[in-house]
């Protein structure tokens, strides 16, 4: 039975993606090895979380499908590259693995990581403590959250 990151990998391929852009991180690691050992897509390792938001921009220009594999303390180094998703306006996919959370191995992570806690859900100790099941790693309660992987696929832009 596939875990979770085949399974994602499996849906980025059958909705055609097919560039796969990302600075090395261990959050990502299924999703890279899978995306190197596949012939039939791109992989591309950055030295900046800017290049990405650029290449899918060319991807797109192409008539490619592309996703940023990131973590979250990159999303800080691209914020202003990002504002060329809207003017441009091309699809933007992105997954952000969390750093900062529990088990880090970095202290210099944890300020963001408690930063993006706080700002993802700030009821997520008042419902930790009042006994809401919370879904792990997502900060809502569990099934709080639409399945929004159909709209993020097709380009519709939606906040993560």
């Amino acid at each position: 039975m596939p875990e979770w990151p085949d399974e994602l990998y499996q849906l980025l391929r059958e909705h055609n993606i097919a560039q796969f852009a990302y600075v090395p991180d261990a959050g990502h690691r299924v999703l890279i090895d899978r995306s190197l050992a596949d012939n039939e897509v791109h992989s591309v390792a950055l030295t900046t979380e800017e290049e990405g938001v650029a290449l899918l921009a060319g991807a797109d220009l192409g008539g490619a499908r592309g996703v940023l594999l990131m973590q979250s303390s990159g999303v800080g180094n691209c914020i202003n590259m990002l504002s060329l998703i809207a003017g441009a306006r091309f699809p933007f996919l992105c997954l952000v693995s969390m750093r900062g959370d529990f088990g880090e191995g970095n202290p210099w992570q944890y300020p963001m990581g408690q930063a993006v806690q706080r700002g993802r859900d700030p009821d997520r100790d008042r419902r930790a403590h009042h006994g809401v099941p919370v879904r792990p790693g997502s900060g809502r309660a569990a099934g709080a959250a639409p399945d929004r992987r159909q709209e993020i696929l097709r380009g519709k832009p939606w906040p993560v």
